[in-house]
């Protein structure tokens, strides 16, 4: 498979792409796609990277794996195609940057395309999956890499905002060194635990803005 990503990843990665795990990983996501349905696009399986470079990186937002419904995943996080209808994890994101921000605007696109263009790397855990099987490529071992991109930002680069969304996403965070690195928890967005778990209200965004332009950083346009 073709790994189409931009230099600076390369520069931090490419130790990573030669690692037997890695090389059985991608043998393993060629067979899935030969002989089943899988989304994204096997061209997007790395689109999270492709649309932020690690130079520009500001955030990490950490979902879990891709939507598994026909044209809806595009290889970010959280994000779907623009034809497709706002998934409900993310129309409560959309919600609460209103909230937090004091806005009225709730897009009619759910594609997070132009977030990854201001240094936001919307990660998933695994990076593709199986369609209408919800965490379906688990077993492919896509962590030991998302492990590994996580651990490599969080040692060579300083004052990355990590906003970790749930339970899964803080253990995938748990080592990220919180004197290096602004880390942010809060529930899920997700319908289930949104009310429950502390997701509204939890001010991520401007917290972020606000860390971003106490460090000299442009801030996020949400």
């Amino acid at each position: 498979m073709l790994i189409n990503i931009p230099t600076s990843w390369q520069n931090i990665l490419s130790d990573e792409f030669q690692k037997p795990y890695f090389l059985e990983l991608m043998k393993a996501v060629d067979n899935e796609y030969e002989n089943n349905v899988c989304y994204p696009p096997k061209d997007l399986i790395f689109a999270a990277f492709q649309h932020c470079s690690l130079d520009d990186l500001k955030v990490v937002i950490i979902g879990q794996d891709p939507y598994h419904g026909k044209g809806e995943a595009n290889g970010l996080s959280f994000s779907v195609n623009d034809t497709i209808k706002i998934p409900p994890s993310l129309r409560n994101i959309f919600l609460e940057i209103n909230s937090d921000l004091g806005t009225i605007f709730l897009p009619t696109s759910g594609n997070l395309e132009r977030w990854a263009k201001q240094g936001i790397l919307l990660l998933n855990a695994s990076l593709t999956v199986r369609e209408d099987t919800p965490n379906s490529h688990k077993h492919l071992k896509w962590d030991g890499f998302t492990d590994a991109v996580i651990q490599k930002i969080a040692c060579q680069k300083e004052n990355i905002v990590f906003l970790l969304w749930g339970n899964f996403a803080q253990k995938k965070g748990a080592k990220i060194d919180i004197e290096k690195h602004f880390v942010l928890e809060s529930g899920h967005p997700s319908p289930l635990s949104a009310n429950q778990k502390k997701w509204f209200g939890n001010k991520h965004f401007s917290t972020t803005n606000n860390y971003l332009k106490a460090i000299g950083k442009e801030e996020i346009v949400w």
